[in-house]
């Protein structure tokens, strides 16, 4: 059985840029993180550092979790369809 890979590359993408957009902004919103970038009393508390560290890992979280879970899913889509036209 041959797949049209098309229309799932395209969605992975998409939803793969959508991650790498929506979880910095996430990120942003957090009071922890607004503590950490400023928002304390008279720049208390601020560490500049968390973009070097958490910045990165939550992009590429971002990008990288919703596109194993769209994955995971057209795998199981295929696998009930082959279980569906062989039985």
């Amino acid at each position: 059985m041959k797949r049209r890979a098309d229309g799932v590359t395209c969605g992975g993408c998409a939803l793969s840029a959508a991650g790498a957009i929506g979880a910095p902004s996430l990120w942003l919103s957090l009071p922890r993180t607004r503590r950490h970038l400023g928002g304390g009393f008279e720049n208390e508390g601020m560490d500049w550092t968390v973009l070097l560290t958490e910045l990165p890992f939550v992009i590429l979280g971002g990008a990288f979790v919703p596109l194993l879970v769209f994955a995971l899913l057209m795998r199981w889509r295929d696998r009930r369809r082959a279980e569906d036209s062989g039985a």
